[in-house]
Formats: structure tokens, sequence, C-alpha cells
């Protein structure tokens, strides 16, 4: 699907991986306060501008969400007419076997 190996790579050299692969990355919070890197940490937090997604990506039909708390803002990007998947958390915290996360993945980036 993306054709590069991401784990041997640098942020930049996996952000332009992904990108040529069609996949944009982008945060559900424009800005937050977090201690840590669990989503249950997240405080004062303020969601990005949903609206203008229409006009900075107008090609983009699927949006999927990397764990449920990013999942909760599914519901609105589903109301402006995107198909929407919420994943499993790439996240080492999230339990669920690599297999089954990558799984899940693949089938939901899948054309």
């Amino acid at each position: 699907m993306i054709g590069a190996p991401l784990a041997g790579m640098d942020y930049a050299n996996k952000a332009q991986a992904v990108q040529r692969a069609g996949i944009a990355i982008w945060d559900v919070y424009d800005r937050c306060f977090r201690e840590g890197s669990l989503d249950a940490s997240i405080r004062a937090a303020s969601p990005n501008d949903f609206i203008c997604l229409k006009k900075l990506a107008p090609q983009l039909t699927r949006v999927c969400f990397n764990g449920q708390k990013a999942g909760s803002f599914a519901r609105q990007l589903d109301a402006a007419g995107y198909e929407t998947a919420v994943l499993p958390s790439s996240s080492p915290a999230f339990t669920l076997s690599f297999e089954k996360k990558c799984a899940a993945w693949r089938a939901a980036l899948s054309p």
C-alpha cells in the first residue's frame, strides 16, 4: 500500500512516503495540553476546523481515525459527507495485537 519501510525512516521521510501514497495525516486537535502520550491525559482541547477540509483537500472522501478518542469526531465528518472509519489505536498502550491492528488499517485504507 505505502511501499516503504516506515519503521526505519525518520519523520520527514515517513511524511513524504505517506503523502506519496495519497494519505494525509491531520490531528483532530488544533491545540491541547497533555502530559505524556495517553489520550486520557488530554486537557483543554480545541478541535481543528473540520469545515475547512473541503477547501484544503477537495478530493478527500474518506477519513480514518486513529483510536476512539479521535473517533469521537466521526459524526461531525459523517455529517459533512465523508466516509469515516474509527480504527484501532496504533499506540502500544492499546493492547490489541499488531496483526489485528494492521488488518483493520489495511482494510480501511484499501481503495
